[in-house]
């Protein structure tokens, strides 16, 4: 349990900013506070991690660095179309960062990465698979809906997909990887 703990820390912890800005979207129905928010999460974030000296993840700085850059952007321009078709972009970068084999290890205990190492490399590429189907729909949804109800959708089927891949890949990797350990320990 501690590990599913410390794997959902760090998910939250790289979307965090995201997370702030569709809930303060949501609640206020105001497109530039809620930028304005999840800017200065992301900012605070990067900061904190530096002043304590902790290393900063590939998929950290991009996470924080889409939102602070296409943030400043949507609060130039003002424009909501922007801020929907904001995350199609934000979903392929990350779908392509997710293509990288390895990725994942960061959010694996050592136990997995030693047992269930061709698990991560799979499920590494089917949350790419995810992240790239969630940036068609995002389109889609973004050419059709007004903007609050995009961000409630969105924000729904980002949690749900999210969440539900997660507990699949972790119940998975779990199950098969203890197979393999006690079979490991048995042969020894």
């Amino acid at each position: 349990m501690a590990n599913l703990l410390k794997s959902a820390q760090l998910l939250v912890s790289d979307l965090a900013s995201t997370l702030l800005f569709l809930a303060v979207l949501l609640i206020t129905k105001d497109l530039i506070l809620a930028v304005a928010l999840g800017v200065g999460l992301g900012i605070v974030q990067i900061g904190w991690l530096l002043a304590r000296r902790k290393p900063i993840d590939t998929m950290q700085w991009l996470s924080i660095g889409l939102v602070v850059v296409s943030g400043a952007a949507t609060m130039l321009t003002n424009d909501a179309r922007f801020v929907m078709l904001k995350p199609t972009v934000i979903y392929c970068i990350v779908g392509a960062y997710m293509l990288r084999p390895g990725w994942m290890n960061r959010y694996l205990p050592p136990i997995a990465v030693a047992t269930v190492p061709d698990l991560a490399y799979l499920f590494g590429f089917i949350w790419a698979g995810l992240m790239f189907g969630s940036a068609a729909l995002n389109i889609a949804l973004a050419l059709t809906l007004d903007p609050v109800t995009w961000s409630a959708t969105m924000s729904a089927w980002g949690i749900a997909s999210k969440v539900a891949l997660f507990l699949v890949q972790f119940a998975m990797m779990r199950l098969i990887g203890r197979r393999r350990a006690m079979a490991m320990a048995a042969s020894s």
